[in-house]
């Protein structure tokens, strides 16, 4: 080529537009906002030299002047592209505030529709990284299409690819859609915010006075919705744990999750484990000193951390390879399951079933929360979310009974009767119906009336009802469970189980799809 020709001049005239479209002055205007450029984003996440863009040249759709002037920049306010994360394929889209406020018009999406194409195409997760002030408004239904057609890819893609949103800045009205269809959402806290209706409109309609932050910020996504399952201080240290959270993840729902080995830190046998769960069985603890005795060191990711605390759901590695965790947390509620919970939990667990991520449950469990409140709202239907997505689960699962496992709950939380495959109890389990107090309560009601010392017989009946029914030796002996192991040892069965499970195949009815209870 002659590079002093036409044609290499026109070539060259549109690189050095495009590098001032993206002005210091831009820059340092997201600075102030404690916010990073979408360049820098993409040049965050993917190992250096190795993005490659896609239609980089691609110019907004022409409007009619009289609504509003749309700026004829290149990209229309999207980076698009692919490259490597920690040496695997990704592909990713990064909007551009300062391009049009990020808007999405026909363009936009298109380039967002083309990358998630690709994705799916190749079998390679994609990230979506959101910074934008919503539909063009100039755009008119054209916008609103273009986000229909990004909704459909995801649920296209959905548990074929893993897709995960990160929240960088505003995401407002049917913008919030293409966050909650996908697997995980990232947001930044204090600079991303997500909401429906924003506070103008709540204002307007319902007279209330609302911030960005109090109605849809970082916090409350991650505490009171649900909708966020990580966020960070700040965007730097939120696409860190991004990085980190890709390494759990296979590319697609036919492959194996990533092996990453072991440092033989951490023991198959644990003494300290049969120190955790207190011998009162209504004294709480933290679950998460027996997942972390139990999982490679240092391994476990915890997601939706702030939401629904009763519940602990999460990644780790036992001898190097993903497994899933689903646990009771008895320092919150007494680690009892209630709406929100059951939720949590379910999503978590289809989720590793999408993925072959094998599911371990940490059973201690007292039953489902009673109350008005919860009946009215729909315990029994939520509940029944938790239950479907364990039954329907084909993928290696492994139950450790560590102390209660009443009721309902204790079938929900994983049983064997349920499709689990292995299931062990701690000798502190107690399973039964209902708890000793409340069974000796019902059971012997006239015996304690007539009592001279009715808190002295109900002490022994309870006793009674724990040695001859709550125990775990009876479910053992009956084949409920499979075994009773010593706490120390918890580890090195799960090793075993997995290892038995890891050529495991189940042959799932032909049908479009089950109608679980949303």
């Amino acid at each position: 080529m002659d590079i002093s020709g036409k044609s290499y001049k026109a070539f060259l005239k549109r690189q050095e537009a495009l590098k001032k479209q993206y002005s210091e002055k831009q820059a340092e205007k997201q600075h102030s906002k404690g916010k990073l450029t979408a360049q820098e984003r993409i040049n965050l996440l993917f190992d250096p030299g190795t993005f490659e863009e896609i239609d980089t040249f691609v110019t907004p759709a022409d409007q009619p002047v009289e609504f509003g002037k749309v700026e004829r920049t290149y990209g229309d306010g999207v980076i698009v592209g692919y490259g490597k994360v920690n040496g695997r394929l990704i592909f990713a889209y990064a909007q551009d505030f300062t391009i049009m406020g990020g808007s999405l018009g026909a363009v936009h999406s298109q380039k967002i529709a083309k990358i998630q194409e690709m994705a799916l195409k190749m079998g390679s997760p994609i990230i979506g990284m959101m910074d934008s002030g919503g539909a063009r408004i100039q755009e008119g239904v054209a916008s609103l299409s273009g986000y229909a057609s990004i909704f459909q890819n995801i649920i296209h893609s959905s548990g074929i690819i893993p897709q995960i949103s990160v929240i960088m800045g505003p995401a407002a009205g049917g913008a919030v859609y293409s966050p909650a269809l996908t697997d995980f959402v990232f947001m930044v806290n204090h600079t991303s915010y997500m909401f429906v209706t924003g506070p103008n409109v709540v204002r307007e309609v319902l007279n209330e006075e609302v911030t960005f932050d109090e109605l849809g910020g970082a916090k409350v996504h991650a505490c009171k919705s649900g909708v966020a399952h990580m966020i960070y201080d700040d965007e730097e240290n939120t696409i860190m744990a991004l990085k980190k959270f890709l390494t759990y993840l296979p590319s697609n729902n036919v492959e194996n999750p990533p092996f990453v080995p072991e440092d033989n830190s951490t023991p198959d046998i644990n003494d300290k484990l049969r120190d955790i769960v207190p011998d009162d069985p209504n004294k709480p603890y933290d679950v998460k000193d027996v997942i972390n005795l139990i999982v490679d060191r240092n391994s476990f990711f915890e997601t939706a951390e702030l939401y629904a605390p009763n519940i602990v759901t999460g990644l780790a590695r036992i001898k190097g390879k993903t497994i899933g965790i689903v646990a009771n947390q008895p320092k919150v509620l007494a680690g009892v399951l209630d709406i929100d919970s059951s939720t949590k939990g379910a999503r978590f667990i289809r989720f590793c079933d999408a993925f072959n991520i094998p599911i371990i449950t940490l059973e201690d469990v007292p039953g489902f929360l009673p109350g008005v409140d919860q009946e009215h709202a729909g315990i029994i239907r939520n509940g029944a979310k938790l239950l479907f997505a364990y039954s329907e689960a084909t993928v290696p699962r492994i139950t450790v009974i560590l102390r209660k496992a009443y009721g309902g709950a204790f079938i929900v939380m994983n049983c064997k009767k349920l499709g689990g495959d292995f299931s062990f109890a701690w000798p502190t389990a107690e399973i039964a119906v209902m708890g000793p107090d409340g069974a000796v309560a019902i059971l012997y009601r006239k015996e304690l009336a007539e009592s001279s010392n009715p808190a002295e017989l109900k002490k022994e009946l309870v006793k009674k009802y724990r040695d001859k029914i709550a125990n775990p030796f009876i479910a053992d002996e009956s084949g409920y469970i499979d075994e009773v192991i010593d706490p120390a040892v918890t580890r090195k069965k799960i090793i075993s189980a997995l290892q038995a499970l890891s050529n495991k195949w189940v042959k799932v009815p032909s049908r479009k799809h089950g109608n679980m209870p949303l």
